[in-house]
């Protein structure tokens, strides 16, 4: 794993051995960022089920203002913080060692509001309707936000999104990144 553009282009990350973190692909990360293209640049992000960190900190890397990491895995929580060791960003990101249900509650609690969500959750566990169950009640996001779901593709999204809106989804291999918004709005455009 790498970091693909940015200030730390081609800086490499910590990776998990076994099987507890599936990181996400240098092939799917490359594909969500070219479709987000500026729309990272000085955005409050939030990373759910962070794992080894690597989509925020590409985030980072690409001009984002500032990263809350949830994750709640001892290895995964290790690796993360090596990641940001390693990239010089231990005081430009905050991690939140919770479940991401009881983190969401607490960026709730403090007022937070995030630009971008990314949802990356191990595959097939039921995790993202909970997830976005939870997200709209103790909603975290604004009316412009977009919330990017990783997931496989048999993995269907949620029927009764509410609020939000499909706006956007990308297929490589078996996963899917879909993107959220509360508004309707025009597909992403690739940069």
């Amino acid at each position: 794993m790498r970091i693909i553009r940015g200030t730390l282009k081609g800086r490499r990350l910590a990776t998990p051995k076994g099987f507890q973190t599936r990181p996400t692909s240098d092939r799917i990360k490359e594909s969500l960022f070219d479709i987000l293209g500026g729309k990272v640049e000085g955005k409050l992000v939030l990373d759910l089920y962070a794992g080894t960190g690597s989509l925020g900190i590409e985030a980072l890397s690409r001009g984002a203002k500032k990263i809350v990491f949830v994750e709640k895995g001892r290895q995964a929580l290790q690796l993360l913080t090596k990641n940001l060791s390693r990239c010089g960003l231990s005081g430009g990101a905050e991690i939140l060692p919770k479940d991401v249900l009881r983190a969401i509650g607490i960026l709730h609690q403090r007022g937070e509001r995030f630009d971008l969500i990314f949802i990356d959750p191990p595959y097939e566990r039921g995790l993202i309707q909970k997830t976005l169950t939870k997200l709209k009640s103790q909603r975290i996001y604004h009316e412009d936000s977009i919330l990017i779901i990783q997931h496989d593709r048999r993995e269907t999204l949620p029927e009764g999104l509410g609020e939000l809106n499909l706006i956007r989804q990308r297929k490589i291999g078996d996963t899917l990144i879909s993107f959220l918004s509360p508004h309707k709005k025009p597909p992403l455009e690739e940069d």
